[in-house]
């Protein structure tokens, strides 16, 4: 026996040494040539474009705060990230990254120092983007944006998790390496599917918040070679990530290409939703700014995907809710709290109205399988942001103020199962867990005694 754990703690220490080996042994990556000095601004203006595209000012820059600058916190699985400085500034920026180092960092996860980065950086998406694009990203953060002097805060991340060895580990395994991938246009027969397919994979990084993860934490698919692609990923601050594929209820099937167009212009579709949380945060920041062009093809490419095979919801539309409503006839507890909370905006028919109040009837995110977003909606409320196409900031209040979670869970199950509607119901636990994670001290918490009908 005492033969046997010796044996065990030799292999233990050689896979140890192995693992260790694995992670340190340098990684070489090609050289980038520079870009030529003969047009340096219209490169600048690209990079510009470009950054935008990849929505860099949504984690690189603090509410308030200086572009780019860092600071801004991230919830991860595994503790709380802080965005780094990435000014051009020369003592806490990267300022002194040479354009090797910058490619480095933003397509293969590798910090000037040699760490690996967390993925909250999205660098298995960006390894799909060109030579020509980086070097263009490159001469934007060193000539076009202002250097700012801010130290890098130090992540809020627990030993042994804050040790960064594992790191390299993940990014050699799970993070595709750009000279592998890359991005294959010949792939697509259609010159419009191929860019948009560029914009959705590469710098939009879609995936990373649309795409399920493993345990491991790495997406499931980067792009449409895998069913899981774009089908529907993790809660972010409380909103689900949702499901891009051609699913016709919780997906993108009912959704014309210009509808897809209305609302990354302007965070508001003609007919279907408007957006809020996150992903009101990419409209502002990165979707608005982008070409007429670019905006269609990201539409055309996303209509490509076929549906995925899991599908719980449905819809197929029901005149019996809002014709039982228009007559007075509220036949639950659901159905009163509609009534008289949510019918003078979203109309007894469910249809809303356009641009302004969404329709609940046949609304994807309403029949997501996981009611995560609508509860924290009917909670806490959300508020449209201010795009250049809208700039009308329209709000939902929160009415948690005057629900038990009971009620909100009987309101959001008649939701989701009139007018047509087919998601299953919400439960009482699913509401308090939500209403657990808002802050103390709003009025959101402080309604769960209200007594119960």
């Amino acid at each position: 026996m005492k033969k046997f754990l010796l044996s065990l703690i030799a292999l233990a220490v050689l896979v140890f040494v192995a693992l260790l080996a694995f992670a340190l042994w340098p990684t070489s990556t090609p050289a980038l040539t520079a870009a030529s000095d003969a047009d340096q601004a219209a490169l600048i203006e690209k990079g510009r474009y470009l950054a935008d595209a990849g929505d860099c000012t949504a984690c690189h820059t603090t509410e308030g705060g200086k572009p780019f600058a860092g600071g801004l916190p991230i919830a991860s699985p595994i503790g709380k990230l802080y965005s780094s400085n990435i000014t051009p500034d020369k003592a806490s920026g990267i300022g002194s990254y040479s354009l090797d180092d910058f490619d480095r960092a933003v397509r293969h996860g590798i910090a000037a120092n040699g760490n690996s980065l967390y993925p909250a950086m999205p660098y298995p998406a960006y390894a799909r983007t060109s030579d020509d694009d980086m070097r263009a990203l490159y001469a934007y953060f060193m000539h076009g944006v202002a250097p700012v002097y801010a130290e890098n805060r130090a992540n809020d991340v627990p030993w042994p998790l804050s040790m960064r060895w594992p790191l390299a580990i993940w990014r050699k395994v799970f993070a595709p390496a750009p000279q592998a991938v890359g991005f294959d246009a010949s792939r697509y027969k259609d010159p419009q599917v191929a860019r948009g397919a560029y914009l959705v994979q590469g710098l939009g990084h879609c995936g990373t918040c649309h795409t399920p993860r493993a345990l491991t934490l790495q997406e499931k698919a980067l792009d449409e070679s895998g069913a899981e692609y774009l089908s529907g990923g993790p809660v972010i601050d409380g909103w689900l990530a949702v499901n891009l594929r051609s699913n016709p209820a919780d997906g993108l099937g009912g959704w014309s290409v210009d509808d897809i167009v209305a609302t990354l212009r302007s965070a508001r579709s003609p007919t279907h939703a408007v957006l809020g949380g996150p992903m009101g945060d990419v409209v502002t920041h990165s979707t608005q700014h982008l070409t007429d062009a670019d905006l269609q093809a990201v539409a055309v490419y996303l209509k490509t995907l076929p549906a995925s095979e899991r599908q719980v919801s449905s819809f197929k539309a029901d005149p019996t809710t809002a014709k039982a409503l228009a007559a007075g006839q509220e036949g639950s507890r659901g159905a009163e709290l509609y009534v008289d909370n949510c019918s003078a905006c979203h109309r007894t028919n469910g249809q809303g109205y356009e641009r302004v109040f969404p329709k609940i009837a046949g609304n994807s995110s309403v029949l997501s399988e996981d009611p995560v977003s609508m509860i924290r909606l009917v909670l806490a409320g959300s508020k449209l942001p201010a795009t250049a196409a809208a700039p009308s900031q329209l709000g939902m209040p929160g009415f948690a103020w005057r629900m038990s979670d009971e009620e909100v869970a009987q309101l959001l199950t008649f939701i989701r199962s009139s007018w047509g509607n087919q998601a299953p119901a919400v439960k009482l636990e699913q509401v308090a867990q939500m209403r657990a994670t808002l802050p103390k001290e709003s009025p959101a918490v402080s309604r769960t005694d209200i007594a119960k009908p």
